[in-house]
């Protein structure tokens, strides 16, 4: 584990609100040169703190105005349930993210569609067809507030 100090604390939110920004713009921003900056940053990815860099796109833009998660419980269990089940569930591409959880539920799923006839399509074509799967819980996304984590 690597210690941080208050400067890594900011540049770590400082990318987190906005991860296409420079070394020379986020030095600025903290104080520091470009290449203290960098040396920070290169540190920061070197040590795993800092994993890849992502996009992230907006769904309602995209055309996909309604966002569920299911929580599904699978009706068959063991190795092998569990790895059908992620293997046939990564070929969906309206399901966004795939979570294996401990609780009321073994899968929780983040599915997106374009309104809500199309994830009953999604619902009824694709994900109830999966193998194992047992009972399925849904619940709408109504609004969502995305946060940096804890920094």
């Amino acid at each position: 584990m690597i210690e941080l100090d208050e400067i890594d604390r900011a540049l770590l939110r400082a990318l987190a609100q906005d991860a296409s920004q420079s070394a020379g713009a986020l030095g600025r921003a903290l104080g520091l040169s470009q290449p203290a900056a960098w040396r920070r940053i290169r540190r920061l990815r070197e040590s795993g703190v800092l994993r890849g860099t992502r996009l992230d796109l907006d769904a309602q833009a995209l055309g996909f105005g309604v966002t569920v998660f299911l929580g599904i419980k699978l009706a068959t269990k063991g190795r092998v349930g569990l790895e059908d089940f992620e293997r046939a569930v990564q070929a969906i591409p309206e399901v966004q993210t795939v979570e294996h959880v401990l609780g009321a539920y073994d899968y929780r799923l983040r599915v997106v569609a374009r309104d809500i006839s199309d994830f009953e399509r999604v619902l009824r074509r694709r994900v109830m067809s999966l193998p194992g799967v047992g009972n399925i819980d849904a619940n709408v996304l109504l609004s969502e507030e995305r946060r940096p984590g804890p920094i």
